[in-house]
């Protein structure tokens, strides 16, 4: 819903930004006569990769700025005004450390540039603002950073996120761009300014533009910008009813899995009754009792009783029983779609090309798996969906078309994976197993890597060790 200022209050706000805009200017200013060697490399040492930014409005910390040529705020309420910002780049350096540490040698690449190029598979033009709010916190590299997605009336889902996790989390903010577009930046402050929690744990990415649900695009922007080495794809109106960072820190193997690669499954549910999903703080937090609540008929697996195959992998009859085992998920099927922690690096990306509901998170899950990676259950940890209206319309028309662009999808995937581990000398390791296991039903797959060989007749050799 969107905020509407009074008049009064939008005078104060206006003369404060004014303010402080010309207090900031003639500090800056002063600096530059003062300390003119400063200001060139101070704008550039921050910059190790894309800028980090914040929010230049309404006194809310986000982190230091590394404005390259513009000292613009980021966000105005009359109107919003983007900065032209800069990223700048290190090449490698084969002389000395002083050559390394030379400004001069810094490439500077426009960042909208460079980041339509990251995001050039889905839909343009697209305006993507990273940590538009940075949090202040510093965090472990082996922590799990949640990656989710909000709109603005999953405010309140998020906000509950936020202080039941208080852990790194990595959110993208989608606004529309049209006349409405202030008032949601506006809603945007408002909300931060509600919970100190948001500038300790949160980094917030914005994109504008005007296209509904571009869902796996926004998740690769959260996954992008997160700042440790682990994350977790996570829908926001799900509730995490467990200590998960502290179960995971004290389990060496889950711990041996995901530097190793591997996927971490947190099993997920839902009230029969979706009235007694609404509040979280009644959320079960142990085991097992959940387990008497799915037997009392009251929780059961999430979509158990619309979409078996979305979940069922998981396989929740090995679960209930399970104590502390963390089980290979052997049943996948590519309608599997869980809540997943993976290791940034190295990990396939969601296919941009899926927009709007429907098999998006699928096929994003489908390629992780087809590249190699494995899947494995936590035995401890859950996650309860926490119910609220959807609004279907906005769902069956896109559920539709991505169902038909997905069973392409599946083809070209599989004959691009084949053709690469090829040439990597994998076919037939353990890294192609699910690549051949998926493929080996679709039609003319076999014949294909047949004929492998022929097509070309030499590879390259592996690299010595």
């Amino acid at each position: 819903m969107a905020v509407a200022v009074s008049g009064n209050l939008c005078t104060c706000l206006l003369r404060y930004f004014v303010l402080a805009f010309l207090a900031s200017s003639v500090l800056f200013t002063t600096a530059s006569f003062l300390f003119p060697n400063l200001s060139s490399e101070d704008l550039r040492k921050n910059a190790a990769g894309l800028i980090q930014r914040g929010a230049g409005a309404a006194g809310v910390s986000a982190g230091s700025l590394s404005w390259i040529d513009s000292q613009s705020p980021t966000f105005e309420v009359a109107s919003i005004k983007y900065s032209q910002q800069k990223m700048a780049i290190r090449p490698v350096s084969h002389g000395a450390i002083k050559q390394q540490q030379d400004s001069s040698n810094l490439a500077v690449v426009d960042e909208d540039f460079y980041l339509s190029k990251v995001y050039s598979t889905a839909m343009q033009p697209s305006k993507v603002i990273p940590y538009y709010f940075r949090a202040e916190g510093t965090f472990d590299k082996e922590e799990v950073t949640i990656t989710t997605l909000i709109t603005e009336n999953r405010f309140g889902v998020f906000t509950k996120l936020v202080r039941n996790y208080q852990g790194p989390i990595s959110v993208c903010f989608w606004i529309r761009d049209d006349e409405t577009k202030d008032q949601h930046f506006a809603a945007l402050h408002d909300l931060f300014e509600s919970e100190p929690l948001f500038k300790k744990y949160v980094d917030l990415h914005v994109v504008v533009d005007k296209f509904d649900f571009q869902l796996n695009m926004w998740r690769n922007v959260a996954r992008l910008f997160a700042r440790t080495d682990y994350f977790m794809l996570l829908d926001v109106d799900f509730h995490i009813c467990t200590n998960l960072r502290q179960h995971l820190r004290e389990s060496p193997q889950a711990m041996k899995l995901l530097r190793e690669g591997s996927a971490l499954v947190l099993p997920a549910f839902e009230y029969t009754h979706e009235e007694d999903g609404v509040d979280s703080a009644t959320f079960p937090k142990e085991k097992g009792a959940v387990e008497k609540l799915v037997k009392d008929k009251k929780l059961m697996a999430f979509h158990s009783a619309k979409f078996v195959p979305g979940h069922g992998a998981s396989d929740y009859p090995r679960w209930y029983t399970t104590t502390d085992e963390i089980y290979q998920v052997t049943k996948f099927n590519f309608k599997y779609e869980p809540y997943v922690i993976l290791k940034k690096e190295g990990t396939p990306w969601c296919d941009e090309r899926f927009v709007g509901y429907g098999a998006n998170k699928a096929a994003c899950l489908y390629e992780i798996y087809i590249s190699g990676i494995d899947y494995y259950v936590l035995p401890k940890d859950f996650l309860i969906h926490q119910s609220h209206a959807y609004l279907e319309s906005k769902r069956s028309g896109g559920r539709k078309l991505n169902a038909e662009l997905y069973t392409a999808f599946r083809d070209e995937l599989c004959l691009r994976y084949a053709k690469a581990m090829y040439f990597a000398n994998q076919l037939g390791t353990p890294k192609a197993r699910n690549m051949e296991t998926e493929c080996s039903n679709l039609k003319g797959f076999k014949a294909a890597l047949e004929a492998f060989p022929q097509m070309w007749k030499t590879k390259p050799a592996l690299a010595s060790s």
